[in-house]
């Protein structure tokens, strides 16, 4: 990992401030906010169902883009506008995390400052072996 330097990227998602999508520091793993952005187009999606599927994968991709898998995930926190609508959130969690004793820990947090038509957010701390 050294070679390739700390920051992790997704290619086409990409942030409005100058950071990346996440950084390694010798076995840990750590996220900005990871958006639902199609990282074939880069854009938004209106919907949050959308927004929630491709936060999971683009989350899934900065893992392995750091040498991890799902599985170094020890903590998520999911950012939404409204968190009675965790059900969009809870559709990708279990299709990536099927097993109940198997799953990194989760918060999920009321947040309203977000650009422009992005609904959620996650946040890792991963682990690897």
């Amino acid at each position: 990992m050294a070679d390739k330097g700390r920051s992790i990227h997704v290619d086409g998602v990409q942030h409005g401030a100058p950071i990346p999508m996440g950084a390694r520091v010798g076995n840990m793993i750590f996220s900005s906010g990871i958006i639902g952005a199609d990282p074939s187009t880069g854009k938004i999606p209106e919907d949050l169902d959308s927004q929630c599927v491709f936060a999971f994968a683009n989350m899934k991709t900065m893992l392995e883009n750091a040498g991890a898998t799902t599985k170094n995930v020890g903590t998520i926190k999911v950012y939404m506008k409204d968190r009675s609508q965790r059900d969009a959130v809870n559709r990708p969690w279990l299709e990536m995390f099927p097993d109940e004793n198997d799953r990194p820990a989760r918060h999920a947090i009321e947040y309203d400052a977000f650009p422009p038509g992005v609904l959620v957010q996650l946040e890792i701390v991963a682990v690897v072996d």
